[in-house]
């Protein structure tokens, strides 16, 4: 039972001798390695013997980049403001020994160069400028940090500011006075619209104006020319008609009452042309005397109207003329694109160019109201034309 006991003594014993004379050390990793309370070598990735009892293992360092991110620290403002800044610090070890002999904790070493450095830095800029210039600001962090990890086997690879926090009050405001600020630009760029659309609505309203004046020249020549051709045929076809005196009294008794016709005549007076209608009307009827007694005149049977007659008062073809009347549109139209520029509160009123051409007039023509007396019979070509007095 003895032999048992102590043959099992003796297997632990080899165990634990074995492993503490075999060391497989992982890759990016390394270990400090003492020999009798002092430093004896580094042991980099691989298999490694060591003398049991003898050599023993201080630390276990890893040599991959790390990541380390400290609580947020109150810093004061070159304006007297107190911000809270958390940072993040990648840094890798770069020399095992450096990092567990000349430090007793790089990590907390860091973070408290880190507090300090920032402190300096932000000291040195306003609010605004803490905001702006975090580039900056991780730029001179990571300088000093570098410099000052050196000599512990410490590189300091990145420093980044994670989050910067006003005090509540700063936060409101710049909320506040960014609000403002969104609002102006709101309220100009509604300013801006509604005056573009005020253009282009008074653009619209003066190219329309222009195309309707245009329509309403070319319908005002066309109705005189018109109106002037039945005048014409008119007064073609009763002279070559030669019209007798009877016929003449005749229509102009058939006139007679429409001149007394409608409500707001309140007197009618006779004219005095009346008594000579009368008097052809009663030598028509064989009533008259020798005096009044009228000569039969021959009947002249009306023919057709001459056509070279009407040459100076023919209608424009209506294909030219639809065409005529689009190109004067068209030039009007141009005429106001080359003009929509927006006119300025200084700027005078535009002028019509010299070279368009305004539309030409219509023709004059003596309005014929419905209410008004029809014309006094045409005389014959022998009658003085003098107007009988009343």
């Amino acid at each position: 039972m003895e032999t048992l006991i102590v043959l099992a003594i003796l297997v632990v014993f080899a165990i634990v001798v074995i492993m503490r004379t075999v060391r497989i050390v992982p890759q990016q990793t390394s270990l400090i390695v003492e020999r009798l309370g002092r430093y004896s070598r580094t042991l980099e990735g691989g298999i490694h013997f060591l003398i049991p009892f003898v050599d023993k293992v201080r630390a276990n360092v890893d040599l991959r980049e790390q990541v380390v991110s400290f609580p947020p620290q109150p810093v004061i403002t070159s304006d007297n403001l107190v911000v809270n800044i958390d940072t993040v610090i990648y840094y890798t070890v770069i020399d095992s020994r450096a990092a567990v002999y000349e430090i007793a904790n790089f990590i907390q070493g860091i973070e408290q160069l880190t507090v300090t450095t920032l402190r300096n830095v932000i000291g040195s800029l306003d609010l605004e400028q803490t905001l702006t210039s975090r580039d900056q600001i991780n730029s001179q962090l990571r300088g000093a940090l570098d410099e000052a990890t050196g000599k512990w086997g410490i590189r300091v690879n990145r420093v980044e500011l994670k989050a910067i926090d006003p005090p509540l009050s700063v936060q409101e405001s710049m909320e506040k006075q960014m609000k403002a600020e969104r609002d102006r630009r709101a309220a100009i760029l509604n300013a801006e619209g509604v005056k573009q659309s005020q253009i282009l609505t008074a653009e619209g309203e003066k190219q329309s104006q222009i195309l309707r004046a245009e329509g309403s020249a070319q319908a005002r020549v066309l109705e005189a020319e018109g109106q002037a051709r039945a005048i014409k045929q008119v007064f073609d076809a009763i002279h070559r008609g030669k019209p007798t005196q009877k016929l003449l009294a005749y229509q102009y008794l058939q006139v007679l009452p429409q001149i007394a016709r409608g409500d707001s005549n309140k007197m009618w007076i006779i004219p005095s042309e009346l008594t000579d209608a009368l008097r052809g009307i009663g030598g028509m009827l064989g009533k008259g005397d020798d005096s009044g007694r009228i000569d039969d005149e021959e009947f002249v049977e009306v023919g057709e109207p001459d056509a070279s007659s009407f040459e100076p008062f023919a209608l424009q073809d209506a294909k030219a003329a639809l065409e005529e009347a689009r190109g004067q549109a068209a030039r009007s139209t141009k005429e106001a694109t080359e003009h929509s520029a927006p006119v300025s509160a200084t700027q005078p009123p535009m002028k019509r160019p010299a070279d368009a051409v305004p539309p030409p007039p219509p023709a004059p023509t003596a309005p014929i109201a419905e209410s008004a007396p029809p014309a006094a019979p045409s005389a014959p070509e022998s009658w003085t034309g003098e107007e009988p007095r009343g």
